[in-house]
């Protein structure tokens, strides 16, 4: 198996050196399997478009940044200049004045503040990591995308990163482009998403079809091409495909991040294929994924359900998903779901809506979606994959946006109570994507954890100063510098005495002042 490597460009100073030491756990040995065709590109190294077309960017500003151009009062830069250190962490420092560290919380507790690096290349004299734009076939006509950047830091932890749905690989940018320096950082589009949408139609067209001019829209054909007989864009597929790559082009087990439906790929591969997984860390997970009953596990009920995902559809199933489809890929429709998952308006998202709006023009985007909405669920629930991680003794982390719409906090702290000693970070203000919304946070908590777990726990948790804090819930603001301003973000870690029932009576407290509330 052949890789493209690269190196940084000289400019490119690596500050940051995690140790590397591996966890008490049973290594693989990975068979050497058939040499795999990559191919790599090299994408540019610095902050911007990554051959989006300019014509698009007045339709964003119409549709997103017209009620968007206040800035987010969460995200206001600090005030207080006269502020000095007191205690080391993890490429951060507490800070506040003498008297008073920090502030306080909504619930009345204090506050202290954490001071962490921005982003490369944002003003701070450190160059990007590159990123290289690649496909790997990982069978006839299933050519898979993927970016990658750090492949020159071979003794560093490899870092794999799985997208929601409707994204891919490029909702990561930010993370190549920083945790690349130190760390191999791979991100891959799922089949049927983001670049890994099918090279040629999966349907043949009869005369009359093509004749119509149906041929322009791939996947709506007369029949089944041989190729893709069994192609179901399911949690299956996504799990088999995330254990290929990581055997055929990675080489080794990999700590795995997934936001939204990747974060749901992540723990149910790590369910499957222990093995595999040094890590999982969970981004606003989706908790549950597809309608149609698994026809493994649910056998009688698959068999009303012959067509389930597969290519064509049925003509009755057609028409609404081209109804659905039709009001989805709208413009509008982008720009509105960008707004609720963004809790932070002023985020620039020109080139995600950009990137989102490319792939819905290609040709085989509408059929690749019904597939997806009308695939079956997995063999595992979300649940069932969460108990099987405990049981593999799996390290997990969970990183939640508190202000998520969708993913409410809720499902992120029944996660908690089912896995406890699963380190948990709060983040306000963020939304469903905390990782594109607050990239300098994200990326600086999971660089800690990592680390962490690579130190076999000689270095403490980010945020936490000592083994014993793991036990208490604790607040910090996290400041950064961003496009030259100072921003600051609120970040509440749970700790392994934590309760539900603790998080209701905090929220009470905070709404309605203290309340004398006890335990039914």
């Amino acid at each position: 198996m052949e890789i493209i490597s690269y190196n940084n460009p000289p400019c490119c100073h690596l500050n940051r050196n995690l140790t590397n030491k591996s966890l008490n756990r049973q290594q693989v040995k990975l068979l050497s399997l058939r040499k795999n065709r990559i191919s790599c590109t090299r994408m540019h190294c610095r902050s911007g478009s990554l051959g989006s077309s300019d014509k698009r960017r007045p339709c964003l500003k119409n549709y997103y940044h017209g009620k968007s151009s206040r800035p987010f009062d969460g995200l206001e830069p600090v005030k207080n200049d006269d502020s000095k250190v007191f205690s080391g962490n993890y490429d951060g420092y507490v800070i506040g004045n003498e008297e008073d560290v920090g502030s306080m919380s909504e619930t009345g507790e204090s506050v202290g503040r954490v001071l962490i690096p921005g982003l490369p290349g944002d003003s701070n004299g450190e160059c990007e990591a590159s990123v290289r734009s690649c496909f790997w076939e990982w069978k006839p006509k299933f050519n898979v995308h993927y970016e990658k950047s750090g492949c020159e830091n071979v003794n560093s932890p490899p870092i794999l990163f799985l997208p929601g749905f409707g994204v891919g690989s490029f909702h990561y940018d930010k993370q190549l482009k920083d945790l690349g320096l130190d760390n191999r950082v791979w991100a891959i589009d799922f089949l049927g998403q983001g670049l890994s949408l099918p090279v040629e139609d999966p349907t043949s067209q009869s005369e009359e079809s093509t004749s119509k001019g149906k041929d322009l829209v791939w996947g709506f054909g007369d029949k089944t091409e041989p190729w893709a007989s069994e192609l179901v864009y399911s949690m299956d597929l996504w799990r088999d495909q995330v254990r290929y790559f990581v055997e055929q082009v990675i080489g080794e087990p990999v700590y795995i991040v997934g936001n939204s439906l990747g974060g749901f790929v992540a723990l149910y591969f790590e369910a499957c294929h222990p093995q595999l997984v040094k890590g999982v860390t969970l981004l606003n997970a989706t908790p549950f994924w597809g309608f149609l009953p698994n026809p493994i596990k649910s056998p009688r009920l698959a068999r009303i359900f012959p067509w389930s995902g597969t290519f064509p559809l049925p003509e009755s199933v057609r028409k609404l998903t081209e109804f659905v489809w039709q009001k989805i890929s709208d413009p509008e429709s982008i720009a509105q779901i960008l707004r609720q998952v963004y809790a932070d308006h002023s985020t620039n998202v020109d080139k995600v809506f950009s990137r989102i709006l490319e792939i819905t023009e290609h040709p085989a985007a509408a059929a690749s979606f019904a597939s997806i909405m009308f695939a079956p669920r997995g063999e595992l629930s979300f649940r069932d994959a969460l108990c099987r991680c405990h049981m593999n003794s799996v390290p997990i982390c969970l990183m939640y946006g508190k202000e998520d719409p969708w993913v409410k906090p809720i499902w992120g702290l029944q996660v908690k109570k089912q896995v406890p000693e699963a380190p948990y970070y709060e983040i306000s203000p963020a939304g469903h994507c905390p990782h594109d919304e607050v990239p300098e946070v994200v990326n600086y908590l999971l660089r800690g954890w990592i680390k962490s777990l690579e130190s076999q726990g000689s270095v403490s948790l980010p945020l936490l100063d000592d083994t014993e804090s793991i036990q208490t819930s604790i607040n910090k603001d996290l400041e950064f510098m961003r496009e030259g301003s100072k921003k600051s973000v609120r970040v509440r870690f749970f700790g392994l005495r934590f309760s539900v029932w603790d998080r209701i009576t905090s929220y009470l407290k905070s709404r309605f002042g203290t309340l004398d509330v006890q335990c039914p």
